[in-house]
């Protein structure tokens, strides 16, 4: 299947278990792989017969910025949700990055892949 991949999507957000988490927003930075054939805009060349990827990233940060998850996962469903639901998509990759969560570690992340029905 043909992918769009918006990478390096930056938002801050509330995201986190402990106290001292929730009183801050967090920066993280998402991935999209967005599936879809897209075979009709390579030869169209029309907006129309793709995915808006700026509207996608406009819904997400939207989302996320609102949102006070506890979990990466739970803000990685809520993002595979919402783009599977507004967007004409058969498949959504999301992968959140919440950096260096854990001492001495470079970086966290969750990597989810959702199919529309």
């Amino acid at each position: 299947m043909d992918q769009i991949c918006i990478q390096g999507i930056q938002l801050a957000c509330v995201i986190g278990t402990h106290e001292w988490e929730r009183r801050l927003k967090q920066k993280l930075i998402l991935d999209l792989v967005l599936e879809q054939d897209l075979s009709t805009a390579g030869h169209a060349d029309q907006l129309e017969d793709s995915i808006d990827y700026a509207a996608v990233v406009d819904a997400v940060r939207g989302l996320a910025v609102e949102s006070k998850f506890k979990l990466i996962e739970a803000l990685a469903e809520a993002i595979a949700a919402l783009i599977l639901a507004e967007f004409s998509v058969t498949a959504v990759g999301v992968t959140v990055n919440k950096g260096a969560a854990v001492q001495g570690v470079k970086n966290i992340s969750v990597v989810i892949r959702r199919h529309s029905d």
